[in-house]
């Protein structure tokens, strides 16, 4: 396994983490517990030292699995992060959800994460979502307050804009942020590059575009409409999904040439680049998990890199 700090914190991380976006089980079509308890295992005992989860991911089902995967492990020997800032309830349908980031709601969500997650503290709590109405200051003090009680250790930003990650790490020290990030999507890398000067880490999701990148989808899927993959992401329609497919045949040459999956070649793309400290990757089973793991036993060359970048500005 590859390790990198994150960012200047005192973290210092596998270059892939556990993620558990699709174990939650809604909107990602059929999910297996228990394959997804085994997949998770396969990646700590590989070396794999952060998972990453979210109340959100199946509505408190993804933290669930997590804590029964992670018997049995040293809790020390372990980075979890989740998240906070969206809720649901009785008066929202399941699939509703409100960006909310506030002081009640941060506070709310810890103490419940805490209880599914069946742990004392969370390594890094991130705030999911901006609200867009909360000023930045109310999250942050409530977050700084967990910090001094124990309950966090980290405090992390996903989807946040630059302006509001260099606020918000003026107000506190944000260990990291957690943008999208892959082959087919690069639009967070202006997050990215300032994030570095600041020295904050960075975990990339979406790092395999939803299994787009891994070769699984030569011809356009017929994905249920509620589907995440289908509303989340613009690949897998077109004009994009076509597009995708031509930067598919490019990194094919490198598969047949090296002899491995499509996979581990955008796994290193992603971890390659200085800007990454650590890719998120979704597994729903250990032959998944071996794969993701077997990506760390080698590295792209330069030239590969270059060729692969010239590709995604041809084809993207």
């Amino acid at each position: 396994m590859r390790y990198k700090q994150l960012g200047d914190s005192n973290l210092k991380v596998s270059e892939i983490t556990v993620g558990t976006w699709a174990i939650g089980g809604q909107g990602w079509g059929d999910v297996d517990k228990e394959s997804s308890i085994a997949a998770i295992r396969e990646m700590l005992d590989n070396g794999v030292n952060i998972i990453d989860t979210a109340p959100i991911y199946g509505l408190g089902h993804a933290e669930e699995v997590v804590a029964e995967a992670i018997k049995g492990y040293k809790r020390e020997d372990i980075i979890i992060s989740t998240k906070c800032g969206l809720s649901w309830g009785e008066q929202y349908a399941p699939a509703y959800t409100k960006k909310d980031m506030t002081r009640g709601e941060v506070i709310r969500g810890c103490e419940e994460s805490l209880k599914r997650l069946d742990t004392d503290y969370i390594d890094i709590m991130f705030i999911h979502w901006p609200d867009m109405v909360t000023p930045i200051e109310e999250p942050l003090e409530a977050l700084e307050e967990l910090k001094k009680q124990g309950k966090i250790r980290h405090i992390g930003l996903s989807n946040f804009s630059v302006e509001d990650t260099e606020k918000a790490n003026g107000i506190t020290k944000i260990a990291t942020i957690q943008p999208q990030f892959s082959m087919v999507h690069q639009g967070s890398l202006p997050e990215m590059e300032a994030s570095k000067q600041l020295g904050i880490g960075t975990m990339t999701y979406g790092s395999l575009g939803a299994g787009i990148l891994t070769g699984a989808f030569r011809s356009l899927p017929n994905f249920e409409p509620n589907d995440t993959r289908l509303h989340f992401y613009d690949f897998f329609t077109e004009p994009k999904f076509s597009r995708v497919m031509k930067l598919l045949e490019k990194m094919d040459v490198i598969s047949k040439e090296r002899g491995v999956p499509l996979s581990q070649i955008a796994i290193n793309w992603n971890t390659q680049n200085p800007l990454v400290d650590t890719a998120l990757l979704g597994v729903r089973n250990v032959e998944q998990a071996k794969e993701n793991c077997a990506a760390m036993k080698w590295k792209l060359t330069g030239e590969e890199i270059s060729m692969l970048n010239r590709a995604i500005k041809e084809t993207l």
